[in-house]
């Protein structure tokens, strides 16, 4: 399974396709390449070409050889045996998965967030869940990635709201039915404030409202993370992969912007082929030994 369809993505699948590996790629059409009306340094054109162009393409091409495209956003990654990569609007199975969705989103701009990272803000449910238990918690955002996030912190505390920062909710009828669980604060966020731990929410309209701890899900998921819920190590925005682009989680590897700081066309599609031949080796060592 690949996640993501820019061209660290697409690269990774021209491999893995034409091994006869079964392919999906998941994916909305977000990649920042799409963005670029003239690219005038890539291999192999004479004259400038969009980023558009490069990438439908390229999903021709990909889909000649048999992957399957689908267009949809990924909220969670998990590993037991093989893969189970949850979706909007379904779940799928794979033996190995490759992480390409790019540059991680910018960061919110609230006073004092920074501040109380760690000390109340959290950003990985899986990891600091537990140590909210029966406490009064939020979960920042107002996508299906937010509403993913309140339902695994139901298994430690039913004290949750959604905090969609003045935006209106934009949630799949997936995650629809389960908005009445939580309760829903729309207004926008000003300050976050406490002593040495967060403590309470101030919002623009004057307001305030005590907190023990919030998590942030703002838009969808991003590279950094799924790389957080597995374990798997990071540098700032960047997930940490070997030579092979495999993080320390055998199967799990990332490729293109999420792991480099040379955010260019052809470093992305250079680590996208890489990862793809060494998913085929991976899958294929695995096959042999079962």
């Amino acid at each position: 399974i690949i996640i993501g369809k820019g061209p660290a993505g697409l690269s990774a699948a021209l491999y893995t396709t034409r091994a006869n590996l079964k392919t999906l790629i998941i994916g909305k059409n977000d990649s920042s390449l799409r963005k670029a009306a003239k690219i005038e340094n890539y291999f192999g054109f004479s004259s400038a070409v969009s980023g558009d162009y490069l990438l439908n393409e390229t999903e021709k091409l990909v889909l000649s050889f048999g992957a399957e495209i689908v267009d949809d956003e990924v909220v969670s990654i998990e590993k037991t045996d093989t893969f189970k990569v949850v979706t909007s609007k379904n779940e799928y199975e794979g033996i190995a998965v490759l992480i390409a969705t790019g540059q991680p989103r910018k960061k919110l701009k609230i006073k004092n967030l920074e501040k109380f990272e760690g000390n109340g803000v959290s950003y990985c449910t899986t990891c600091d869940g537990y140590f909210y238990k029966n406490l009064k918690v939020g979960v920042l955002g107002n996508k299906d990635y937010a509403i993913h996030e309140a339902v695994e912190l139901e298994a430690y505390t039913s004290d949750i709201t959604i905090f969609t920062n003045g935006k209106e909710l934009d949630v799949s009828q997936k995650y629809q039915n389960e908005l009445s669980r939580f309760r829903i604060n729309e207004k926008i966020i000003e300050e976050l404030s406490g002593a040495d731990f967060l403590q309470r929410i101030a919002f623009n309209d004057g307001t305030s409202e005590e907190i023990d701890g919030i998590f942030i899900a703002d838009e969808s998921a991003s590279s950094v993370d799924f790389a957080r819920k597995l374990g798997v190590m990071t540098e700032g925005i960047s997930i940490v992969t070997d030579k092979d682009q495999q993080t320390k989680v055998k199967g799990l590897f990332a490729a293109g912007d999420c792991t480099m700081e040379f955010k260019q066309l052809a470093t992305a599609v250079g680590s996208g082929a890489l990862a793809g031949r060494k998913m085929i080796e991976y899958v294929r060592e695995l096959s042999k030994a079962r």
